[in-house]
């Protein structure tokens, strides 16, 4: 029997109908399970025509009238880029909104990245396209669509990766289509992965495209160096910003490269590792806007100024000295609590150059 479903508006976004969905996802089967986050469960499902989706349920009801949630998600699936997982449709019943994407059949990036059983899956200019696609994709999101988007969860397990290794961009658009009580200035309640939030949306809700480009600048360091910012269960352990920051100020940044690494891919990887920095700069206004990560990421021979002490940066022993310029910067545990310090920095620069 043919799904029961039906288009609504526009041709992107199909109207499933429950029973269409827990048939191809056998009832949610935990085995189908694909994932779980911060805004829902997700789950493999067939459609009887053999179409392969994937199923996420979101968490709660959403709190908007019924027609203004329609509006909403076709919004969201009229966005239309390479580097965004496309959403099909979706289905309201009763209190359960279950939105339905494509499936992306290699699965998230954090799966490869930071598995080591699997070895160096992913070759340099696989991770260079990696990092440029999703800067893509933001850009999209912020500056190229019909209306703009804020992630504000962008992380590796969102960054899901097609059968050529091409980032997709997931979970677009959710806190805006939740609902949240947030403005373009200030949200109601943090939605969110701790090593992954800005500092002033952690500290105090605000909500700009730059919690974005803060998040993107974690993304790019844990791509060249194939670390988790928050994923070591070693307490005493310097996360991995204070660790970048700490060799890039003592001239050692290659240290934390591939060894193998060599002539332009080496030079590439440095730039990207500046550019990431950048990203992470405390004030959000010292942060480039994604247009200019992007120029930055293509054109070799753009300057790049130097880097600030990035924020949530930990430091070993007591942090009792001022910085440099007399700013606080912000230091969170993985006890998920966050606090805000004065952290003494290292005045140095970079003493390993790389061609501008």
């Amino acid at each position: 029997m043919a799904p029961a479903l039906k288009k609504i508006g526009n041709p992107q976004c199909t109207v499933f109908d429950l029973m269409t969905l827990q048939e191809a996802t056998e009832h949610l089967s935990e085995k189908n399970k694909l994932g779980e986050g911060g805004f829902g469960t997700v789950y493999k499902g067939i459609l009887s025509d053999g179409e392969e989706i994937a199923v996420k349920t979101l968490l709660g009801r959403t709190g908007h009238a019924l027609h203004q949630l329609h509006n909403e998600i076709q919004v969201l699936a009229k966005l239309q880029h390479k580097n965004l997982v496309r959403l099909l449709g979706y289905c309201l019943h009763q209190n359960d909104t279950l939105l339905v994407y494509e499936y992306i059949k290699n699965g998230s990036l954090d799966s490869i990245l930071f598995d080591k059983t699997t070895g160096n899956a992913l070759h340099w200019e696989q991770q260079y396209n990696i990092i440029l696609g999703i800067a893509k994709g933001i850009l999209y999101l912020h500056e190229d669509s019909s209306t703009r988007i804020i992630h504000r969860d962008l992380k590796a397990n969102n960054i899901l990766l097609d059968d050529d290794m091409e980032p997709k961009i997931a979970d677009f658009g959710l806190a805006r289509l939740l609902g949240e009580g947030h403005t373009l200035t200030q949200t109601a309640r943090v939605v969110g992965t701790f090593g992954y939030m800005a500092p002033e949306y952690a500290m105090h809700g605000l909500v700009s495209p730059k919690v974005d480009i803060f998040s993107f600048g974690v993304l790019v360091l844990e791509i060249v160096t194939r670390r988790s910012n928050c994923g070591s269960d070693d307490y005493s352990a310097v996360n991995l910003l204070s660790d970048v920051w700490a060799h890039w100020t003592k001239g050692s940044i290659s240290q934390m490269l591939d060894q193998s690494l060599v002539g332009y891919g080496r030079i590439q990887a440095l730039r990207c590792i500046h550019v990431g920095l950048l990203c992470v700069q405390v004030d959000p206004d010292d942060r480039p806007d994604i247009s200019a990560v992007v120029f930055m990421l293509t054109r070799d021979g753009m300057e790049l100024q130097p880097p600030e002490q990035p924020a949530f940066f930990f430091a070993r022993g007591s942090p009792s000295a001022s910085r440099s310029d007399g700013q606080s910067s912000y230091v969170y545990d993985r006890s998920s609590s966050i606090l805000e310090q004065d952290i003494s920095v290292n005045g140095l620069t970079v003493t390993e150059p790389y061609p501008r």
